[in-house]
């Protein structure tokens, strides 16, 4: 999916752990892993369920979190908040669900466009839930960030197929989903984080299966799933590291760049490229995003100590 950070954005690191140009690498080649993900993810809706996809895109993380378990045994899954871990697990299911879903009738660059309206909706569930300040600037930047989606998503003007609510869906889904990260990431490891990801997303996402499943038939089919399970592990090992050693409003802006990795994998397997206004749209998405970005950052720096 490409809205994917699934680790949680921490807020800061010691100094000595910094390491923001080597974090920015690995957050771009996270990013690109997830734009494999995707595009193969397009690809096998055709041949199957949503629902059968997104399990089996699930399902690379949760093998990933069974290796650990064998070493590590059960103490990662450790942690103070139960609750909020097992949310986040859902809204980590529900969100590519949503998107996956979504993808199967819209082309990639135009879901990837229409996904970046999700730091926007953080910022208001932030207000909203962790009663966190935002100014009239950042208010404002919101306000024109949606605007730039409604020019992508031209609603009633019939450019977009109904399926994009989905993706908005997804989008409102992934939001919510870090506003939950932000109360557990002060409590639990990253790694506990993960391992609850995984195994409540793959869980919740088992019980409709039985009802959809077609048996790959093809090594292409099994191949496509394969690679779509290792790219969304891998890509989430990638962020996850990244967020590890750079700071989040620094990596934050590398997002944007799965735009390009859509647009180029929905014009080479799919024939398919955003027209001018959803390009027109998306410039005034992340412009506005750019801004909240650095933002946040004068905001982190001006509040660090002396």
């Amino acid at each position: 999916m490409a809205i994917a950070p699934a680790s949680p954005l921490t807020p800061g690191l010691p100094a000595d752990g910094i390491n923001n140009l080597r974090g920015i690498g690995l957050m771009a080649l996270g990013f690109f892993m997830f734009s494999l993900c995707d595009v193969q993810a397009k690809f096998l809706t055709g041949e199957f369920h949503p629902m059968q996809v997104v399990w089996a895109r699930q399902l690379g993380l949760f093998v990933g979190v069974a290796v650990l378990l064998a070493f590590q045994g059960l103490k990662i899954f450790s942690t103070r908040r139960p609750v909020l871990q097992v949310l986040r697990g859902l809204l980590a299911a529900a969100s590519a669900a949503l998107f996956i879903s979504g993808i199967k009738f819209i082309p990639l660059a135009d879901a990837a466009a229409v996904t970046f309206v999700a730091p926007f909706i953080v910022t208001i569930l932030a207000a909203l839930i962790l009663r966190e300040k935002v100014g009239l600037r950042r208010w404002s930047a919101v306000a024109i960030g949606f605007l730039g989606a409604m020019i992508v998503i031209r609603p009633g003007l019939g450019v977009m197929h109904p399926a994009v609510l989905l993706i908005v869906a997804g989008a409102a889904a992934f939001a919510l989903r870090q506003v939950v990260s932000r109360w557990v990431a002060s409590h639990d490891k990253t790694m506990t984080t993960v391992a609850y990801t995984a195994t409540a997303s793959v869980l919740a996402l088992s019980i409709p299966l039985p009802f959809v499943w077609v048996a790959p038939t093809t090594a292409q089919q099994w191949a496509l799933l394969g690679g779509m399970a290792f790219s969304a592990a891998i890509g989430e090992v990638f962020i996850i590291k990244a967020l590890e050693i750079g700071q989040a409003t620094v990596l934050a802006p590398m997002q944007y760049s799965i735009m390009i990795w859509a647009t180029l994998w929905g014009w080479i397997v799919f024939a398919q490229l955003p027209d001018l206004w959803t390009w027109f749209g998306t410039f005034i998405i992340i412009a506005t995003g750019l801004y909240i970005v650095a933002r946040e950052r004068r905001i982190a720096r001006a509040s660090r100590p002396s």
